[in-house]
């Protein structure tokens, strides 16, 4: 068969049911084997749509994403989105055409290194150099993108090549010998972190995306309640523990609440799982935990001791350390829980003294604040929420509760403004039967506004909430807070009108203004069918808080 068509033999052996992507010229023949060759394909409208599709996809779904592109500037539009992926570790498998091999070095049209430009910022990447290694390479590329530690692998092919016939033989049995990551975790660090945690009187658990991508936000809850651990979550670890509970402390780091990040500070033994210890947890990170002991688990052993010694460093998945662990612990005798109780009493006084609170408006102005409130009201909390980056983000994750994995997907290491809303699309494609939205800002959301149409087009029924304030938010609070409120280039004005944008895209458009009535607005608004996007005016000046200024330690939060 040609080598096309065994690639899309190998997508649907691999159990690939949509792909996202853009024709051009160099991988017209993939698009022609996908005429008739059985895989939902969504039609975007940029290639970096695609991309933050694939990973919207992957992220809701569990499974791994696929992103099409043409060469040249087909391949380099996607470059935002494999950097994000390798960030937050995302499985996904972007598929470039390239130009024919006898115009391979010769700046032929459209002709670009696409291996070479993404070779930092990939898991893996692979260049056809024969037809015949197509099949392997399709199947390598999605053995590499969801074991270990996930991320973005990229497979270039030359057109000539994608036209040739080969012989298509099924998936074989793979076996990479330079490629093995440990997954079980040794069992006498197992043992040991067992006992440290028995012994600590100021413990915490701080867990990241790692248990989000293990599946292991069950294996972590029950962690934390075979005693009385406080545990706190990063940003990209939201719902690996059910919020709220008594035992969950809010999320830290620049944004979090006073009581993870003082607990963090003051804490004898940090429980790190699937977690990197990045400069937004750390803060100044020679005044990180200056009290605490470490044990770090995590399946990349690059990422142990990289940012913070590790005192009993574990490698391995997360979900299969954890069971161990809970099993030892479990095992430890004369185990005394009362050693916890002044601990508790001092993070109480925190909680009391510092709760998540903001100064509401006195008349129907909408704050940012209530805007999430009011959507987790109108939602019941029973949704996916994507997001953008910037101020919008930070408030989804203190005021939007999240009770279950796979619920908050943002784009958290690379901070990417234009993820949230081909983001949205990607998670309902993978999840057609949950409510899915996009929250965003009035800057973020232009990025890749285009993608509206890819939903219209295809049925795609999200719900976008547009947090207008008018202004680059964060930069603008940076800006008064760091730069003497010298507003440089910062304000977005009244443009566009987002309900007309939305309408000429073929969605729904609604304007809201009103927070008396905002929570039944919103719910109206869900209840529409189709896509719609929904432009909430919002207080322009209002600055996110608690806040660690950068540089600094957490023990000197401000707001």
């Amino acid at each position: 068969m040609r080598a096309v068509d065994a690639i899309v033999e190998c997508l649907k052996a691999e159990g690939v049911d949509t792909v996202f992507g853009m024709p051009g010229g160099a991988n017209l023949p993939t698009y022609d084997a996908l005429y008739d060759g059985g895989i939902r394909h969504i039609l975007c409208r940029h290639e970096q749509g695609a991309g933050h599709a694939a990973e919207g996809y992957a992220k809701a779904s569990g499974r791994v994403g696929v992103a099409l592109a043409t060469s040249g500037p087909g391949a380099t539009n996607l470059t935002t989105a494999i950097a994000d992926a390798v960030m937050d570790s995302v499985p996904v498998v972007f598929i470039t055409g390239q130009v024919r091999t006898d115009l391979l070095g010769t700046d032929g049209f459209q002709e670009a290194d696409v291996t070479g430009i993404t070779m930092p910022i990939v898991k893996h990447s692979m260049m056809v150099s024969d037809a015949r290694e197509i099949p392997r390479t399709i199947h390598e590329a999605f053995h590499i993108a969801r074991t270990g530690r996930p991320g973005p692998v990229l497979v270039d092919v030359p057109q000539d090549l994608s036209r040739a016939d080969i012989v298509y033989e099924p998936n074989a049995q793979l076996h990479l010998p330079g490629y093995q990551p440990k997954s079980e975790g040794n069992v006498k660090q197992i043992r040991l972190a067992a006992k440290a945690l028995a012994n600590a009187r100021r413990p915490v658990i701080y867990a990241g995306g790692g248990v989000i991508n293990a599946n292991a936000a069950e294996e972590l809850t029950e962690l934390c309640l075979a005693d009385r651990f406080p545990v706190t979550l990063t940003l990209m670890g939201l719902g690996g523990f059910p919020a709220p509970h008594e035992q969950w402390l809010g999320w830290l780091g620049m944004h979090g609440t006073r009581a993870a990040n003082y607990a963090m500070d003051e804490a004898d033994l940090i429980c790190a799982v699937g977690a990197r210890f990045d400069d937004r947890v750390t803060g100044k990170l020679s005044e990180f935990a200056p009290r605490a002991k470490f044990i770090h688990i995590d399946v990349d052993p690059a990422e142990i001791s990289k940012n913070i010694p590790a005192h009993i460093p574990i490698v391995g998945d997360a979900r299969n350390v954890l069971v161990k662990l809970i099993k030892e612990y479990r095992a430890l005798e004369g185990v005394d829980p009362s050693r916890l109780e002044e601990w508790w009493s001092r993070i109480a006084g925190w909680r009391d003294k510092y709760p998540l609170a903001y100064e509401d408006s006195t008349d129907t102005e909408i704050k940012p604040q209530r805007m999430i409130e009011a959507l987790y009201e109108a939602t019941g909390g029973d949704a996916i929420v994507t997001s953008d980056v910037g101020q919008h983000q930070m408030w989804t994750a203190q005021y939007f509760h999240f009770d279950k994995p796979r619920r908050w997907i943002n784009s958290g290491g690379l901070g990417t403004m234009g993820f949230g809303l081909p983001a949205a699309m990607g998670a309902q494609v993978g999840c057609p039967d949950q409510t899915v939205v996009c929250i965003s800002g009035d800057g973020s959301v232009q990025m890749n506004m285009q993608e509206l149409a890819t939903c219209a087009q295809n049925a795609i029924p999200i719900k976008v909430f547009v947090m207008n304030n008018g202004y680059l938010g964060m930069v603008r609070q940076w800006q008064e807070l760091f730069w003497d409120r010298r507003y440089s280039h910062v304000d977005m004005g009244s443009f566009p009108d987002f309900v007309k944008v939305a309408e000429a895209y073929g969605a729904t458009g609604l304007r809201l203004t009103d927070k008396s009535t905002l929570v039944q607005d919103m719910k109206s608004a869900l209840a529409t069918e189709g896509p719609v996007l929904v432009d909430v005016r919002v207080t322009r000046e209002e600055n996110t808080y608690p806040m660690i200024a950068p540089g600094q330690a957490a023990r000197d939060m401000v707001g």
